[in-house]
């Protein structure tokens, strides 16, 4: 077993939606930073179902890639395995008040969303039949809201017990 990974070294009992900056890595001399983009309070609310955050992904992936100002920086995003947010890989380091500026914009726009689902096809999807636009749509303007009303941006702490050996126990 190796080190524990950083995003599991989070507190999540007491973790609130918000953006979050949860690495910060050098690639060559130039920053990449990973960003939690964290729609729901996890273990205290639901996870999101798989369909909509599919549909999420791909839509706001369109945006973010189609954005003029920030497509040349976009390194990646994704769902997080636990359904409860987002990441948000991108070349440099940013406040986490202008990603949630950014975030806004691309929520809003998902939010609004009409039409097809971009890249929700066989030739282009692993899993093109996974898609719910109109959840998606809900969870987006719930997570805009929340951006909006109640931004949180800095990881909660608490005092971790150790073992007689030093070992730090996390809860994921």
């Amino acid at each position: 077993m190796g080190k524990l990974i950083a995003s599991f070294a989070v507190d999540h009992s007491n973790l609130q939606p918000g953006v979050y900056q949860s690495r910060l890595d050098d690639c060559n001399g130039t920053p990449i930073t990973t960003y939690d983009i964290r729609m729901t309070k996890p273990n205290h609310e639901p996870a999101m179902a798989p369909a909509a955050i599919h549909t999420i992904e791909h839509i706001i992936a369109t945006f973010l890639r189609n954005n003029e100002e920030w497509m040349d920086n976009i390194v990646y995003w994704g769902p997080m395995g636990c359904l409860t947010g987002m990441y948000l890989i991108v070349k440099g380091n940013y406040p986490c008040e202008e990603i949630r500026q950014l975030m806004i914009k691309a929520y809003d726009h998902m939010a609004n969303y009409e039409g097809e689902v971009p890249g929700a096809a066989p030739a282009n999807c692993g899993n093109y039949l996974l898609h719910d636009l109109p959840m998606a749509k809900w969870e987006a303007k719930r997570y805009l809201d929340r951006l909006k009303n109640e931004f949180h941006s800095e990881y909660p702490g608490i005092a971790r017990p150790q073992d007689e050996e030093g070992q730090t126990f996390f809860d994921a």
